[in-house]
Formats: structure tokens, sequence, C-alpha cells
């Protein structure tokens, strides 16, 4: 989940009433009681928050008259996170999704002081560290993601998931799976993101670097992003998305990848974890990312999963305990292990569980370049959730939907470049 527009002053008071927690200090039943919300980010049915549950029980029993409120994501966190932010009604602690230092900085706490600090992965320095070398959130994982895929159904199909350096060599996989009765990818129009995902993961290798310089400094590329979807569109005209992705949701999307109803998943690893839920022998892994100019696969990475204490929390000391206990290697390494990903920090032993061998092949050897995501670093904040209506109008397959997606997208770009400068 990325940036998306704010809602309409009107709702405000509603959305903040509907939201809002104990921030800060309680009084509870003692004096000394308190109650911290943390506002996680994950789904309700969400492999880390279910290990945040086991790991936060225990930290409150090692603290009594201590509660941490673990409140669950909406389909509109970044939205719901914004104007929590925007009315100073602040979480104490929050899923920080990419963007702890570049959005979210000067409302959290410098956490560099931190016994666990010192072994920060310096793999997310860029991402994460200002230039006076402080960091705003504990992350989980350091994120690398690829095209997840499930391995046994590319094999009954007789493909190598090695062979699809290209997109062209993507394209004749996909017809190979969808004959064999399975739908090659898989995404969503009902949860807010898959769709965004398919135009993050090839936005990167549709732009030269003199056309990404360009993004940065206020030109939006039409004929670019117009490839962009214009790949998007051939997949739907040849039927190689799942036939629920109007209503499919997130958990729908992990699932078809564990039972092998479906081949490819664009997202982040974390969709493997959920996938293990359904069928624990599944065999997943993930391969780079083809570029859409011929030029090298790659991979996409940054922070994900990572959590900061806002610095206005009246209870500072027990926020930072409990990052404290979760950034411990035995805690970190399970959460670490639920998202999927090389953990944050150093002191923490890689479990990969079942993407074990596709790190070990794809990024281990350092073959393959990693890239930012798209939205993150080349486009103005606002512009994620246009990202995701207009690859999610393709996959519907509206009439004229790439021009009138391409035409969307940039104007939108030059109407928020324009507030963000």
């Amino acid at each position: 989940m990325k940036s998306r527009t704010l809602i309409a002053l009107a709702g405000l008071t509603a959305l903040t009433l509907a939201l809002v927690g104990c921030s800060g200090g309680d009084s509870g039943s003692s004096k000394n009681a308190t109650k911290l919300e943390f506002q996680t980010g994950q789904a309700v049915d969400s492999t880390i928050l279910a290990q945040l549950k086991t790991i936060t029980k225990k930290f409150e029993a090692d603290h009594p008259g201590t509660e941490i409120d673990l409140r669950t994501s909406t389909s509109s966190y970044e939205s719901d996170i914004k104007v929590r932010l925007a009315s100073g009604n602040v979480p104490d602690i929050w899923w920080t999704h990419g963007w702890s230092l570049l959005r979210y900085s000067k409302f959290l706490t410098p956490l560099q002081g931190q016994a666990w600090a010192k072994n920060f992965n310096p793999a997310l320095d860029a991402a994460m560290k200002n230039d006076k070398g402080q960091f705003f959130a504990f992350p989980v994982d350091t994120d690398v993601a690829g095209i997840l895929y499930n391995k046994s159904v590319l094999s009954d199909a007789g493909i190598d998931p090695a062979s699809l350096t290209t997109w062209d060599a993507f394209d004749a996989a996909a017809g190979k799976i969808k004959a064999k009765g399975v739908a090659p990818i898989v995404s969503s129009g009902k949860a807010a993101g898959p769709a965004g995902n398919l135009a993050d993961w090839i936005s990167p290798g549709a732009h030269s670097k003199a056309q990404l310089a360009g993004l940065s400094k206020g030109t939006f590329d039409n004929a670019q992003y117009t490839k962009v979807l214009d790949l998007i569109a051939s997949w739907q005209k040849d039927g190689y998305f799942n036939q629920d992705y109007v209503s499919a949701s997130a958990d729908d999307i992990a699932k078809a990848l564990g039972t092998g109803k479906a081949a490819f998943v664009f997202s982040q690893n974390n969709t493997a974890s959920q996938a293990l839920t359904y069928n624990p022998d599944a065999k997943i892994g993930y391969i780079p990312v083809p570029s859409l100019d011929g030029g090298k696969p790659y991979l996409i990475g940054g922070e994900m999963n990572a959590f900061g204490i806002s610095k206005s929390t009246k209870d500072m000391k027990t926020a930072k305990a409990y990052i404290a206990y979760l950034a411990s290697p035995e805690n970190a390494a399970v959460l670490a292990k639920a998202a999927g990903s090389i953990p944050g920090l150093t002191d923490v032993k890689p479990d990969l569980g079942v993407l074990q061998s596709s790190y070990d092949t794809v990024v281990k050897p350092g073959d393959f370049p990693l890239v930012p995501y798209f939205d993150r670093v080349y486009l103005p904040n606002g512009m994620w959730n246009t990202m995701v209506t207009t690859a999610d109008s393709v996959v519907t397959g509206g009439a004229g939907s790439v021009k009138t997606g391409v035409s969307t997208m940039s104007k939108d770009f030059d109407r928020l470049y324009g507030q963000n400068k």
C-alpha cells in the first residue's frame, strides 16, 4: 500500500472517531497502567499479525499494567493514517509501510540510539536513514521482491522459471499454464493494492535512466507508461487473470497461489507465507522481474514492514521497551519469517523457509540489480491510488482503458507534482 488521496473534509470527523484509540497513556485501574495503540497495518488473517499477537501477550505478561492495543488494517490504511496525523490523533506506534523517512519522519521519534540499532541492516540505509544517520522505525524485514510463483504449477506445464528472463518468455509460459486450466496471474480488483503492483513492478523496466530522471524532475512520459498498461492489457485480452478478479480478496490471492489455482503473483513475499497457511506443502519461489526495454531483469526492494513510535506518545519509555522486545533476535526472527523476507537486523539469522532456495539462487549471488519501488521514488505523493485504479480499469477491460489510464496518470502526476514541490 502506498499513498492515496485524502478523504473529503466532511468525512474527517466520522473517520477520526471510527479510528480513535487510546493514544499515549491510559489511567486504567492503576495510576501506572499504560495502554498503547499500535496500528499494525496488517489484515486480520495476516501471518505477521498472528505472530505479533503471541509476542505481545508475552510482553504484557512481563510488564503488568501495560496493554498494547493491536489494531488491524482497513483497505484505506494510508488515507486513515494521513487523517490521523493531520488531526493530531496520532497512534502511539504504527506500520510505516515503506515511508518511515520520506513521509512520516517528522511525526516519529528517532531510534538510532536504541541498543538494538547497532544491528540495523545497512542495505536499508538509503531507504530509511537521513543524512544525519537517523532512522525512524524498527525494520522487521529487508524487502526484496520479485514475481512469486507456484513451482508445482510451472513444473506441470514444463516451464523452467530460470528461463523467464523476458516478457515474451513470460507470456509464452502463461499460455502453457492457461492451457492446463490454471490462472497464469492472480490479482484483485477488490483489495486496495494488487492491481497497482502490476504497474509498479513493470514500470522500472519500462523507463530508461534518463526517463526516470525526467520523472524526478516533473516530466511524466506518456509513451513509456502506455507500454506498461499495454502489457497488462495484453494479459487481460489473452485471459491470463483469475476469473474471480473483481471479487477476489488479498486472502484469495494467497490461497490461489498456495493451492495451485494460479501460477504467478505480483506481490511481496509475505503472500507466500500466507499461501502456506492453506497448503503447508506448497512449493513457492520468486523470479526477477523481466525488463520491458530488453535490459537485465531486476528485483524490487526497500523498506516494507517497519514499526515507528510517535514522538508525541505519552509513554515513550514503554513504547521503546515494546519495540526493543520486538527487535530481540528471538522475536525479530519470528516476524521476519512471517514476512517471508530477509531480516531487517543483522543479528537475526535468516529463516526464509520455502523461499530460501529462491534467495540463494536469485538474491545472494548479486547478479540482479535491486531497484526501489517505482511509485515511492519517481511519482509524487498521492499517485498510488491512481496507479491502482488505472491498472484495475485495464484488467477489467474497459473500452479505451489504456489511453484513459495514461491520461489520468499524466494529469494526476502534473497536479500532485506541483502540490508536493
